[in-house]
């Protein structure tokens, strides 16, 4: 089911029938057992709950150089930075105007930035919790730290994407076509970016120079916006994911189309009746191993692909009953973690295809999630408007 299927089925159940007539005490015995739907409710997994959201938790991040702090940002308006070990808000970065979509910590934790939806991005000090930076862009599609310095890269939707040195604000555009800059991401090298557009193309750009170093489009670009990008450790190769449902392989060092990865999908296809569009089945997350060849990619159907990049062929597919909201690889070994519209993370052994564990605790699906460097724990965000922290040590470590 989509998630608007989970929406209708959620706002079918009556939270309040139940027991109305009866006594209060009464009321209060079943309520428990009403209103959970498909055993989501049922089951909580988690450690830390932070509730301080009121609507749905679009994104979270961890601060890279601790991991103890997670930042969260809102369709009620707000980010809020809070500790991972018990759910103690630190504090709330106010004065956003729309859904904060986006916020991230700087590489070295220094700086929090968060981003709405109608393009004002702040920037905080974690120590001094103080704003010291603020900016007001177009409507906001994506918005990225660089690896190594106090430096911001955002896109919009008018297909510019900017760059800021963070607190001067010294800043630098780089214009893509006339259509939304849908996804980006800095490579590892810190010296250029991948930048994908609502058109199907996709640009590397010189961070320093602000000229396009390769442009995909056309036959080798895609046919349809562009949804992810990725890079695997060195840079040598990105992936792209687009609504075509094709994820294609490109050398960055030469722009060129190693592989396209196009997978058919397992849903059965409903002819599409008078002025309907035939479901797509849209890449809506990518990402590389660090420790062997090979990629991931997750598909609105629940499709999880494993391909493997030596051989340029599909290895594994791990079916989920929905679709796969986002993907993250551990940093250090063969595992992927995947979130879904089910409301559940899923640990995955990419040499296997097989599944590890599954930790349940939301009551709608998950929306963003991230992983800890020492893959101990995981922190997911989602549409019931909680975050929740989840251990999920492994006993073959």
């Amino acid at each position: 089911p989509s998630a608007d299927d989970l929406a209708d089925e959620m706002e079918d159940v009556d939270f309040d029938e139940e027991g109305a007539e009866e006594p209060d005490a009464e009321a209060w015995e079943t309520e428990d057992d009403e209103g959970v739907e498909d055993g989501m409710e049922a089951q909580d997994d988690s450690e830390v709950t932070f509730s301080l959201h009121s609507a749905s938790v679009f994104c979270v991040s961890l601060d890279p150089k601790t991991n103890t702090l997670a930042v969260t940002g809102g369709e009620d308006d707000k980010a809020f930075v809070w500790r991972v070990s018990d759910g103690e808000l630190l504090f709330e970065c106010s004065g956003h105007k729309d859904s904060v979509t986006c916020a991230g910590f700087s590489h070295d934790s220094v700086f929090v930035a968060t981003g709405d939806m109608s393009g004002l991005i702040k920037v905080w000090r974690v120590d001094t919790k103080e704003e010291v930076w603020s900016f007001e862009v177009g409507d906001l599609e994506w918005m990225e730290w660089h690896p190594q310095a106090h430096v911001l890269l955002a896109g919009t939707a008018d297909g510019n994407s900017w760059m800021w040195k963070i607190p001067s604000g010294d800043c630098k555009t780089f214009q893509g076509p006339a259509c939304p800059a849908t996804c980006g991401r800095i490579l590892p090298d810190g010296k250029r970016a991948v930048v994908g557009y609502e058109d199907g193309t996709m640009r590397i750009w010189d961070l320093k120079q602000g000229t396009s170093l390769h442009v995909l489009k056309g036959q080798d670009g895609h046919q349809d916006p562009l949804t992810c990008v990725a890079s695997n450790q060195d840079g040598s190769l990105i992936m792209t994911g687009s609504v075509d449902p094709w994820a294609k392989l490109v050398s960055s060092a030469t722009g060129k189309v190693v592989c396209v990865f196009k997978m058919e999908s397992m849903a059965p296809k409903a002819p599409a009746g008078e002025g309907e569009e035939a479901e797509s089945n849209s890449v809506e997350s990518l990402g590389f191993c660090n420790v062997m060849p090979l990629a991931a990619v997750g598909y609105l159907d629940g499709t999880l692909a494993i391909y493997d990049l030596s051989t340029q062929s599909l290895r594994h597919k791990c079916q989920h009953e929905s679709g796969i909201v986002q993907l993250l690889w551990e940093e250090s070994s063969a595992v992927v973690y995947t979130c879904s519209l089910d409301g559940a993370v899923r640990l995955w052994d990419a040499r296997s295809g097989k599944m590890i564990s599954e930790y349940r605790g939301h009551s709608a699906e998950i929306l963003d999630f991230a992983v800890n460097k020492d893959a101990s724990i995981v922190v997911t965000t989602s549409g019931d408007h909680q975050a929740k922290v989840f251990c999920v040590q492994r006993p073959d470590r």
